[in-house]
């Protein structure tokens, strides 16, 4: 056959005869997948509400995984494994962060139109995202009462709670690098909120004032840029609230945009950021 022949062949068909479901449906679960959308109001906007927070909790569910690694590889002083694991959840984060978007031009007469088909859910009662925020070194036992009804999910918060997060972990790293941890901060209740410590405000400072190329250092930024996108994430959440409902109480009994702006306050890995003032 000849050359010009042969570049004119039409491509060959693709594979589309299988015995039972496609491949990729054994592997993705596509059907299962769109097909949990159930709206409970006749308003055409809230299937994009109820798409995009599902979208938002198979992100969470990610995120979680790769904070997890990290943690994990940080435990064995695998540090460039926590390291690409934490960089992987950055652009994670920026997608989930770009879930706003579809929600944040939303108007009070809009959101209001099925705010009422969500009756006393919220955002607060997700069990991933709780499981992200343990993480993070922000525990609370009390975030675990809304899932008593659901075992499973109970039993999987109930460890995650009483888990080292994932800048524990972190602190206990720079420990064994000879940096200045206390014993009370090591050794302290990981089932309570992590709160700032003096100290390991200098042990960072020391890690910034060293070599920028240092192994610690390198984590210490990689922590840095899923902090920024943790705040930018509560920024984006008060700011697409406020929009859609200005300053009502919100949904499931929260004090909504106030709760939020309190949360928008808070940084996490905090002397990672204060650190910086005596660098």
């Amino acid at each position: 056959m000849s050359h010009e022949a042969h570049e004119t062949q039409e491509p060959e068909t693709p594979h589309l005869d299988f015995a039972g479901t496609t491949p990729y449906e054994d592997y993705v679960k596509a059907d299962v997948l769109t097909h949990l959308q159930h709206t409970l109001s006749d308003d055409p906007g809230e299937m994009v509400f109820l798409v995009t927070t599902q979208v938002m909790e198979l992100w969470f569910t990610v995120v979680v995984h790769e904070w997890e690694t990290a943690a994990h590889a940080l435990r064995e002083d695998r540090v460039p494994v926590a390291i690409d694991a934490l960089k992987r959840s950055v652009r994670e984060l920026e997608a989930l962060n770009a879930s706003w978007k579809p929600l944040g031009q939303l108007t009070p007469a809009q959101f209001n139109s099925y705010r009422s088909a969500l009756g006393e859910g919220s955002g607060f009662q997700s069990a991933m995202y709780r499981r992200m925020e343990f993480l993070l070194g922000e525990k609370s036992a009390s975030m675990l009462v809304p899932h008593r009804g659901a075992p499973r999910v109970h039993a999987e918060l109930e460890k995650a709670l009483h888990e080292p997060s994932l800048y524990d972990e972190v602190l206990r790293l720079l420990s064994r690098r000879g940096h200045a941890i206390p014993a009370s901060v090591l050794h302290r209740d990981v089932s309570q909120r992590y709160e700032p410590s003096d100290a390991v405000e200098a042990a960072w400072t020391a890690v910034y004032s060293g070599d920028a190329g240092d192994e610690v250092a390198r984590l210490g930024e990689a922590l840095t840029d899923v902090g920024e996108l943790v705040w930018r994430w509560r920024n984006d959440h008060l700011v697409a609230t406020r929009r859609a409902m200005g300053s009502k109480a919100g949904t499931g009994g929260s004090a909504g945009v106030a709760w939020l702006e309190k949360r928008a306050r808070k940084n996490v890995f905090p002397e990672l950021w204060t650190a910086r003032s005596h660098v």
